[in-house]
């Protein structure tokens, strides 16, 4: 049991301690709340400079009070202030809703519009993949069981009747299972999506492979409708979800090649600062890239099974990528303009 000396010396030694930066302390402190009330608004710039200094106090102060074992009150305030006084020094500038606000009106289109030269690259990838699926399958009707999954083939392989192939593309008389349809399909694509992003850091070439893989695939299937008199209408069925689906996919590439080019072409900068740099921008892509794809799978499990009529489908599909090409490229908010001039 301590001795009351002992208890006597602790309390002054503690209350010397407290009086010697209580004035730091409660200035601190103030800053913070103001702070936590209305930002940066209110907090002159004297105030301001101060902060990251008082923090450091604070928190020096806050390891000497547990390494000397000072009262419970003086350690618990400090616990305290230094923890709020980090959030104000080092956390989160926005809330939650304000980063969403922020990221939809503009941050998002800002960020696709600054990979512009990888999209381009992707597209020509995407474009050429797909030609290539046409030309293996036209020369050897092989090729299609290969580039195209059985599962997703079903009955439409190569010599199919007109009939059987127009049958796939007819509206569901029931809607029972779309939702589960819906949440398959939206893991799917974003899984496609996600690996298109990762593997973006070897320097790129992994994504435009899958983006030719796939593409490939979408090839295949186009010339096995086309060659039965069905590209129109297979066109349209595709549309529904496909211009939200593909211009997904196109930018998720995009985003795994920004990495991968920034990497191997570095520049003045080291390759981790600028794999650092381009990974924050294609993070935000990729954020989108995921909602893009939520959108796509309800297309694709609603739309495009209870919606009939070619010019229909195509109606939904144009006005999709008309709202995407203008949200990306045409929309630009003036907090946008001035952030980069």
């Amino acid at each position: 049991m301590a001795a009351p000396a002992d208890i006597e010396s602790a309390a002054l030694r503690s209350d010397r301690f407290r009086l010697e930066r209580e004035g730091d302390w409660r200035r601190l402190e103030s800053i913070v709340s103001q702070m936590e009330r209305a930002g940066l608004r209110k907090i002159d710039d004297e105030d301001l400079l101060a902060l990251p200094t008082l923090y450091r106090t604070a928190a020096s102060s806050l390891s000497v009070a547990r390494e000397t074992s000072l009262d419970a009150a003086t350690l618990s305030y400090l616990e305290s202030l230094v923890q709020r006084a980090w959030f104000q020094v080092y956390g989160p500038r926005k809330g939650l809703f304000a980063w969403l606000r922020e990221f939809v009106f503009g941050g998002w289109s800002r960020a696709v519009r600054e990979i512009w030269l990888e999209i381009c690259i992707a597209l020509f990838v995407m474009v050429s993949g797909a030609a290539v699926g046409w030309l293996l399958v036209a020369q050897d009707t092989a090729w299609y069981y290969r580039l195209v999954p059985t599962g997703l083939a079903d009955t439409r392989v190569p010599g199919a009747s007109r009939e059987v192939l127009l049958e796939t593309l007819q509206v569901e008389n029931n809607s029972g299972g779309l939702t589960a349809f819906a949440a398959y399909l939206f893991s799917n694509n974003a899984g496609v999506c996600i690996l298109a992003f990762a593997l973006g850091f070897a320097f790129g070439i992994p994504s435009l492979m899958l983006l030719v893989n796939n593409m490939a695939m979408l090839g295949a299937m186009i010339w096995l409708f086309a060659g039965q008199g069905l590209g129109w209408e297979f066109g349209a069925w595709l549309s529904v979800h496909g211009t939200t689906e593909l211009f997904g996919i196109l930018l998720s590439g995009a985003a795994g090649l920004h990495i991968g080019r920034s990497m191997a072409f570095p520049g003045s900068r080291s390759v981790l600062q600028a794999a650092s740099e381009s990974g924050r921008r294609s993070a935000v892509v990729m954020v989108g890239v995921v909602l893009m794809m939520v959108v796509a799978a309800i297309l694709e499990a609603f739309p495009r099974q209870l919606v009939g009529g070619t010019e229909t489908r195509f109606l939904i599909g144009g006005m999709l990528l008309t709202f995407w090409l203008i949200y990306f490229f045409l929309y630009r908010p003036e907090w946008v303009d001035e952030e980069q001039s």
